[in-house]
C-alpha cells in the first residue's frame, strides 16, 4: 500500500492558476514503460495507468485507506487552474485522469493535454492542440475521454482527427497521424487504448454519415498496423444485413464511444457500438445493420472479426451502446467462466461468456411492431 494515496478531482475554469511555490525544483516526468499484459490486468494500486483502471475497465481500486469511517474528513490538498484550456460553454470536461509514478496526465475538452505533479499540483507540462475553431462536424460537443499511457508516451486522439504521441518527460511531439479527417465526419472522443506496443482508438461521426471502424497504431511511429470496420463490406460477415440494392453500409454509422476492453490471454479486443445510420429513417436500410449496436470481439494481433452480439435490431430509436464493456470471471452455474458485460440504453444489461460471445444469463428477443414505413 502506498504511503500517500490521493483522491483526485481536477475543475478546469477561468480563473488564475494557483499551483505549489515555483522556488521549488521541477521535476521531469518519469517515463511511462512499456506496459506487460500483467501491468495492465492488475487491479489500479498507486496509479491509474490506462483508461477504466485496468485492460478489464474495472475501474476498481484494493486502496484501503480511505473508508467510510474517515471519508468525511478528506480535505484539499491543493487546486490546479489548467490555464483557461476548454473553459467556454461549448466545451465539455469528460477525461478520466491517468497517474503514473506521481504524476497525473489529464487533457481538456480543447484537447490540451497536461501533466501535474500530484503532490503539489503543479504543472510540469502542457501540450496545445491549437484546434481550428471553426470544426463543425463534432457530436454532442468539444470534448477528449482522455488518454493512453505507455512506452515513454501519452497517447491523444483529437477532434480534428489526428492522433498524437508526445513524450512524457517533455510534452513534445514525438509523431503524430491523420487517422481520420473531419472533412470524412470523424473525430475522436475516446481515449484511446496502449496494449502490446498498439495504440487502439475507435472513433466518432456515427451521426455524420460515416462508416464507423476502430483502428490500431504501432505505438513507435504511428504506423497502421490493421483496421476493423463496425459496418462490415462485401464478402465481410454480416454484409448480407445491409440492402443489397443501395450503398447505405458505406454510411452506416456504428461508431465506438469509448476505450475498448482486452484480455490478454483470450487475444481479443472488446468494445460496444452505436446507432446505425441514417438513425430516424430505418426504410432505407432494412435489415438487423450489423454491427451496429452490438458488442463485438476482434482480435488484438490483428484485427479480425471473431464474434458479436447485437443488443438491438434495426435500431430506430438511438439505442447505442455508449457505455464501455467490463470484463470479469466467475463461477457460473458451478463452472469458472469468464464473462463481459455492458449496460445498454434499452435498460437492459447484457452478460456474455466473452470466449463465444453467448448470453450467460438469459435475453429475451422481443419482436417490436414497425410502421410501414420503417421496414425491419
Amino acid at each position: 500500500m502506498p504511503t500517500s494515496p490521493r483522491l483526485f478531482s481536477l475543475a478546469i475554469i477561468p480563473v488564475a492558476l494557483l499551483a505549489a511555490s515555483s522556488g521549488t525544483a521541477q521535476r521531469a516526468p518519469a517515463a511511462p514503460p512499456k506496459f506487460t499484459a500483467r501491468q495492465l490486468t492488475a487491479p489500479s494500486g498507486d496509479g491509474w495507468i490506462t483508461n477504466g483502471g485496468n485492460l478489464y475497465n474495472q475501474r476498481y481500486s484494493p486502496l484501503a485507506l480511505i473508508d467510510k469511517s474517515n471519508v468525511a474528513t478528506l480535505k484539499p490538498a491543493w487546486r490546479t487552474h489548467l490555464n483557461g484550456s476548454g473553459s467556454d460553454s461549448k466545451y465539455s470536461g469528460q477525461a478520466q485522469p491517468l497517474v503514473y509514478d506521481g504524476v497525473i496526465y489529464i487533457p481538456t475538452g480543447a484537447n490540451d493535454v497536461f501533466a501535474l505533479d500530484a503532490d503539489t499540483g503543479k504543472i510540469l507540462w502542457t501540450h496545445q492542440a491549437n484546434l481550428d475553431p471553426n470544426i463543425t462536424v463534432i457530436c454532442c460537443g468539444w470534448m477528449s475521454r482522455g488518454v493512453a499511457l505507455g512506452d515513454g508516451k501519452v497517447f491523444s486522439g483529437q477532434l480534428d482527427g489526428k492522433l498524437v504521441a508526445l513524450d512524457a518527460a517533455t510534452g513534445k511531439v514525438i509523431w503524430q497521424t491523420q487517422a481520420e479527417t473531419n472533412q470524412d465526419g470523424f473525430s475522436i472522443t475516446t481515449a484511446p487504448l496502449y496494449y502490446d506496443g498498439l495504440i487502439i482508438t475507435g472513433f466518432a461521426g456515427g451521426d455524420r454519415a460515416v462508416r464507423g471502424r476502430v483502428k490500431a497504431f504501432d505505438a513507435r511511429d504511428g504506423k497502421l498496423v490493421w483496421t476493423f470496420y463496425t459496418i462490415p463490406g462485401p464478402g465481410e460477415v454480416g454484409h448480407d444485413t445491409w440492402p443489397s440494392h443501395n450503398d447505405t453500409w458505406k454510411h452506416g454509422g456504428a461508431a465506438v464511444w469509448q476505450t475498448p476492453a482486452v484480455d490478454p490471454e483470450l487475444g481479443l479486443v472488446y468494445f460496444s457500438t452505436g446507432n446505425p445510420g441514417p438513425d430516424l429513417n430505418g426504410s432505407v436500410r432494412p435489415g438487423d445493420n450489423l454491427f451496429s449496436v452490438s458488442i463485438v470481439a476482434i482480435e488484438a494481433k490483428t484485427g479480425k472479426y471473431r464474434w458479436h452480439f447485437q443488443q438491438v435490431h434495426h435500431d430506430l430509436w438511438d439505442y447505442d451502446s455508449p457505455n464501455p464493456v467490463v470484463l470479469f470471471d466467475a463461477t457460473y452455474d458451478g463452472k469458472p467462466r469468464k464473462g463481459i458485460v455492458e449496460i445498454g440504453k434499452t435498460g437492459y444489461v447484457y452478460i456474455l461468456d466473452r470466449e463465444a460471445g453467448k448470453p450467460l444469463v438469459g435475453i429475451d428477443e422481443v419482436p417490436v411492431p414497425q410502421e410501414p414505413p420503417q421496414p425491419s
